[in-house]
């Protein structure tokens, strides 16, 4: 029995969180269990077939993309799932194909739209003592 070729890779944006395994396959890209067509608002839909669309279909025709992502919120998930489709393929690429194709995909992202590679770092900022939040302050009387 061969090994299956596989890499496992994550996203993040804020507090979602997406795992994404790409396997040798015939081009499913799956979330959550459901087709990428049915994931997310339309309004969003867009900015999940950035990295396919960039990229081209053929890049994807044989690797299996199934992605699991929680926390966070619509907006979120969305930039988190379109990240570990990115990232997913090129680390595939690396590890199974060539490193020159790896190169060309990496730049070709890169160049388009840097967070599809990169974590944003950003956080929500704790809430302190003496406010409503993180920076705001109870008003002060002085009489």
């Amino acid at each position: 029995m061969a090994a299956v070729q596989a890499v496992q890779v994550f996203g993040k944006k804020k507090n979602a969180t997406a795992v994404a395994r790409a396997v040798q396959g015939k081009g499913l890209i799956k979330v959550n269990g459901k087709p990428l067509k049915l994931f997310a608002p339309e309004v969003l839909r867009a900015k999940l077939y950035e990295p396919i669309l960039l990229l081209g279909l053929d890049k994807y025709a044989n690797v299996d993309i199934r992605i699991k992502v929680s926390g966070g919120g619509h907006v979120s998930q969305v930039y988190a799932v379109r990240q570990v489709i990115a990232k997913a393929i090129v680390s595939y690429f690396a590890k199974y194909v060539d490193e020159h194709s790896k190169n060309t995909l990496k730049s070709a992202l890169i160049q388009f739209d840097r967070s599809l590679l990169v974590a944003d770092p950003r956080r929500c900022e704790p809430k302190k003592f003496g406010g409503k939040g993180a920076r705001a302050r109870f008003q002060k009387s002085y009489r």
